[in-house]
């Protein structure tokens, strides 16, 4: 049974995208590997003027794999995380990720490179990587551009949820659904706002409006990504968080080293 399902509404002018394994909707390299070939399919659409990224189930998506972040995987998924998004960013029509429940980590990553977020009342959105003691590189590169340097750094640096007022209030989320009314708020505004608008020119302005997070991708993640890579990674912490987190119990932390200047 496939992970992800791919339809087209209003001829062909607005494709929906939607994680079909609930109820956590995990990213793990099965679905990354779809969303990619339909990612793919989108760029050879000239009539395409909207993508809706959806989730079944009661939660947009719980993030990425856990188990695939340990050292004997995450050398080939974290990557492929990253082309995955790059390859978001060059869907050439307006973007919108359609969310409810929880929308976690890499779950997040990918609602927060699309254009817009619409979001059901209950919602919650979070970067809990740093409670496993590693971190998000994507979140890390692509949240300044969207909600500016400090509020970025609240998410990433304390894992804290934010609720759909906070996220409003950050200039997250466009628009706010009801609940039960999600799939019908994202029906209408895209009719209201993009579909009579010529497609070429939505294509230009659309390069003009993600330039700021094509160059956080281009420029900040890769520098991010070989820090977690070739740095946190070898750190013991990282992967004790990790497998705590796993085997449901409590991680046991190394002792401060800034003593022994370890930390840099």
């Amino acid at each position: 049974m496939s992970s992800l399902k791919l339809s087209f509404e209003h001829d062909g002018q607005v494709a929906r995208v939607a994680l079909a394994a609930p109820k956590a909707n995990i990213v793990d390299q099965a679905m990354m590997a779809a969303l990619a070939a339909a990612f793919d399919d989108l760029r050879n659409r000239p009539q395409l003027k909207a993508m809706i990224l959806t989730a079944e189930g009661p939660h947009f998506s719980f993030g990425a794999s856990v188990q695939e972040h340990l050292p004997e995987h995450v050398r080939t998924m974290l990557p492929r995380f990253s082309r995955l998004l790059g390859q978001l960013l060059e869907v050439p029509a307006v973007t919108l990720a359609a969310v409810r429940g929880q929308c976690l980590g890499g779950g997040f990553e990918l609602a927060m490179a699309c254009d817009f977020i619409v979001a059901e009342e209950g919602a919650q959105f979070a970067c809990p990587e740093i409670k496993l003691a590693v971190f998000p590189p994507a979140a890390a590169a692509l949240l300044p551009a969207r909600v500016g340097v400090s509020r970025a750094a609240e998410l990433v640096l304390t894992g804290t949820a934010w609720t759909v007022p906070q996220a409003v209030a950050a200039g997250l989320i466009v628009q706010t659904a009801p609940q039960g009314r999600l799939e019908a708020t994202v029906e209408t505004w895209i009719c209201d706002h993009f579909l009579a608008r010529s497609p070429i020119a939505l294509r230009y302005a659309i390069r003009a409006a993600r330039l700021p997070m094509r160059r956080a991708f281009q420029e900040d993640l890769p520098q991010f990504e070989r820090m977690y890579l070739d740095e946190l990674m070898a750190k013991p912490d990282a992967v004790e968080g990790l497998r705590a987190f796993m085997e449901k119990r409590e991680p046991r932390w190394e002792k401060s080293r800034e003593k022994r200047g370890e930390l840099r």
